[in-house]
C-alpha cells in the first residue's frame, strides 16, 4: 500500500467536501419541491399567486450569484460554500411556518439567495480541486447534486407518506442535510481563490461564449423539466398520468452519465465530450418531436440525458481555467446566466409554442444545440 502524503489527504479531503456540499444543496432543492403543495395549501394562494411566489426563490438565485462570486474570488469559496449551506438548512423549514403570502415570498427570497450562494460557491471551490488535482473530476461533483435532488425528493415524499407533519418532513431533510455540510466544513480548502478582482465584471470574451452555451444547455433541461409532459401528451404518446415518464428517463440517463463522467471525459478530452454530447442530444431532440411510435421518443429522453449530463460540468471547468477573468467571477457568471436560462427558457418555449406548436419550439432547441459541438474547439484550447 502506498501512503498518501499530507497534501494528497488534503486534496482527497477537499474534493469529498465538494461532493458533500453538492449532495446537501441538491437534497434541499429537491426536498422542497414536495412541499409546494402543502404551502399553497396553507396560504390558500391560487395558481397565479404561488407561481409569482415561485418567482422570489429564482431573483434571490441571481442576485445573490455576482455577490457571492466577488466575495469568493477575494477570500476563497470556503466561507461562502458553509454560508450558502447554512441558510439552505435553516430556511428549509421556515418555509412550512410562513403564514402569509408576503412571509412566504420572503423566506423564498432568501432561500434563493441561499441556494445561488451555495451553487456558485461549490462550483468555484470544484474548479480550485479539479485544477489542484490535474485531472477531470467537475462531473463526479454535478453528479453528486443529481444524487441529492433524487435522494431528497425521495426522502420528503417518505416521510410525507409515513405520515409526518410537513413542518417535522422538512425539519428532519434540513437534519439530514445539515450533517453532510457539517462533514464537508472541515474539508474545505481555505485558500483564497485569486487576487481581489474589480466588482461585478461582467462576463466578456471567451466567459461570455461559455456563459451563452450553458445557457443553452440549462434552456434544454428546463424545457425537458417544464414541458416534457405536455409534449408526449400534444403527440400523443402517453396519457396524462404517464406523461412524466420522460423526464424520469432524462433524470436517470443524465445521473449515470455524470457518475462515470470523470472518467469519460479524462479519456476522451472537453472537445469530444462537447461535440459528441451536443450531438447526441440535437439527435435526441430529433427522437423527441418527430420519431414515431412511443420507444424512439422515450429513447430521445434517455439520449438527451446521457448526451447533456456532462457538458455544464465541462463547461464550468473552462470556466475555472480561463485566464480572461478571475475564475470565481467567471463561475459566477456562467452560473448566473444558466440560472437565467432555467427561469426564463421555459416562458420563452412557452410563447414560441404559442406562436407556432410545442413540437417546434423543442426542434428551436435542437437548432440552438448546434453551438455546442460547432465552438467545442475554442472551448477545448482553453
Amino acid at each position: 500500500m502506498v501512503a498518501l502524503s499530507p497534501s494528497d489527504m488534503m486534496q482527497s479531503g477537499a474534493a469529498l467536501a465538494t461532493r458533500l456540499s453538492f449532495l446537501a444543496a441538491g437534497f434541499c432543492m429537491a426536498a422542497w419541491a414536495p412541499l409546494i403543495p402543502y404551502a399553497k395549501a396553507q396560504l390558500g394562494a391560487s395558481d397565479a399567486e404561488l407561481g409569482l411566489l415561485l418567482l422570489c426563490l429564482g431573483i434571490g438565485s441571481l442576485i445573490a450569484m455576482p455577490v457571492t462570486g466577488y466575495i469568493s474570488a477575494q477570500k476563497g469559496a470556503r466561507g461562502m460554500v458553509l454560508l450558502g449551506g447554512a441558510g439552505l438548512v435553516l430556511l428549509l423549514p421556515v418555509l412550512m411556518l410562513a403564514g402569509s403570502g408576503l412571509a412566504l415570498g420572503g423566506a423564498l427570497f432568501l432561500f434563493g439567495a441561499a441556494l445561488g450562494t451555495i451553487d456558485v460557491a461549490m462550483n468555484v471551490h470544484g474548479a480550485e480541486v479539479e485544477r489542484r488535482s490535474a485531472r477531470p473530476m467537475m462531473s463526479g461533483f454535478h453528479a453528486m447534486w443529481s444524487v441529492g435532488g433524487i435522494a431528497g425528493a425521495g426522502a420528503m415524499t417518505l416521510l410525507l407518506s409515513l405520515g409526518l407533519s410537513p413542518l417535522m418532513a422538512a425539519l428532519t431533510g434540513a437534519g439530514m442535510a445539515g450533517a453532510a455540510l457539517l462533514l464537508a466544513a472541515p474539508r474545505l480548502l481555505r485558500a483564497r481563490a485569486g487576487d481581489t478582482p474589480a466588482a461585478f465584471a461582467l462576463p466578456r470574451g471567451v466567459v461570455l461564449l461559455i456563459a451563452g452555451l450553458t445557457a443553452i444547455v440549462f434552456l434544454v433541461e428546463g424545457a425537458i423539466l417544464d414541458w416534457g409532459a405536455l409534449l408526449n401528451m400534444e403527440r400523443a404518446l402517453l396519457p396524462k398520468e404517464q406523461a412524466g415518464i420522460g423526464f424520469l428517463l432524462f433524470s436517470v440517463a443524465m445521473t449515470a452519465g455524470r457518475l462515470v463522467g470523470d472518467r469519460l471525459v479524462a479519456r476522451i478530452g472537453g472537445f469530444r465530450t462537447l461535440l459528441g454530447g451536443g450531438l447526441i442530444v440535437i439527435a435526441g431532440l430529433v427522437l423527441i418531436v418527430a420519431a414515431p411510435g412511443l420507444t424512439l421518443p422515450m429513447a430521445g429522453y434517455l439520449l438527451v440525458g446521457a448526451g447533456a449530463a456532462n457538458l455544464v460540468p465541462v463547461l464550468f471547468s473552462a470556466a475555472g481555467r480561463q485566464t480572461v477573468m478571475p475564475p470565481a467571477l467567471a463561475i459566477a457568471a456562467v452560473t448566473t446566466t444558466g440560472y437565467a436560462g432555467i427561469l426564463l427558457g421555459p416562458a420563452l418555449i412557452g410563447f414560441a409554442a404559442q406562436a407556432t406548436s410545442l413540437v417546434l419550439a423543442f426542434a428551436g432547441l435542437a437548432v440552438l444545440m448546434l453551438a455546442l459541438p460547432l465552438c467545442a474547439g475554442r472551448i477545448a484550447r482553453i
